[in-house]
């Protein structure tokens, strides 16, 4: 009857004879080199994450200190060139005068009341519109070029980008459309149905409305082909000039500027004298700051 020891030994032996026929040789223990890296530690662990790769056109983050540098650069442009407007236009902007006068009652916050003629309020149209985009482009290409001298030429491409691309073109087109519309306003006008019952104010608000929808999608048509032909002109410059070849596609932020558009658009059709309409104008240099950040956050 077989034992454990028994067993043992049969199995040894038997493992000792496949080895010693197989032709392979065991080696002492003692051969075996503690320090050297085994095969087993060559592998990567899948469950660690690595450095995140970077793909072929792909452009890296901006680090904090630039975006920074951005930020406040553009800030301060756009708010340079606003003192100057407000300057221009008769509103005080010595800090002594400041402090005598309400914070609502400020250029840059003062809005609109319904009912009130021949109100004093702060104007931005198409040279005010393009004069704080110029400032905001300068300052961010400032700010962000003196903590990252390395992507300078990146953000002047990112400049040319925001101020032909983004502003001038959409700004233009608009205008133009706009224009074109005060000569013929009153004939558009005229040949818009109307519903009767006066005296309604619901009613009086449909019919001003209906009158006012021919502006509204001309004013839409013009901006689209200004975002559009922005982007075709840009990318024909990046293109033949810096030897970009990789299309710039349109992204969120590039709408940003464009809120000046539905101002001005606003503006010129007539109603720059209501409160909404001045308010959403009040955030136009707010609007007009996020091109110089893109500018200076630029990375190659």
């Amino acid at each position: 009857m077989l034992n454990i020891s028994n067993v043992k030994a049969i199995v040894f032996f038997t493992c000792f004879c496949y080895i010693k026929s197989e032709g392979v040789f065991l080696m002492n223990i003692n051969s075996v080199d503690l320090n050297r890296p085994q095969r087993f530690s060559q592998f990567t662990n899948l469950a660690e994450p690595k450095t995140t790769l970077q793909f072929s056109g792909q452009k890296k983050e901006a680090p904090a200190n630039v975006k920074t540098g951005a930020a406040l650069g553009s800030l301060l442009g756009t708010g340079t060139v606003l003192a100057m407007i407000a300057k221009k236009q008769g509103f005080p902007i010595n800090p002594k005068v400041l402090k005598n006068i309400p914070v609502k009652d400020w250029a840059i916050f003062k809005i609109a009341k319904k009912g009130e003629q021949n109100q004093k309020l702060l104007e931005i149209e198409e040279k005010e519109i393009i004069g704080l985009a110029a400032g905001s482009v300068a300052g961010g290409l400032a700010g962000g070029s003196l903590v990252d001298r390395k992507n300078i030429k990146a953000k002047g491409r990112e400049a040319l980008t925001q101020i032909v691309g983004n502003v001038l073109i959409p700004v233009g087109f608009v205008g133009g459309v706009s224009r074109i519309y005060k000569k013929y306003e009153n004939q558009i006008k005229n040949v818009m149905p109307q519903i009767g019952l006066e005296n309604n104010k619901y009613i009086n608000f449909t019919n001003k409305f209906i009158k006012n929808i021919p502006a509204i999608g001309l004013t839409a048509g013009a901006l689209v082909a200004g975002i559009w032909t922005g982007s075709k002109v840009t990318n024909f410059i990046n293109e033949k000039f810096f030897g970009q070849k990789q299309e710039r596609k349109i992204k969120s932020t590039d709408f940003a500027p464009h809120v000046d558009d539905l101002c001005l658009a606003v503006t010129l059709m007539g109603s720059k004298d209501s409160p909404v309409a001045s308010a959403i104008t009040r955030t136009v240099p707010l609007f007009l700051s996020v091109p110089g950040y893109q500018v200076g956050k630029a990375q190659e």
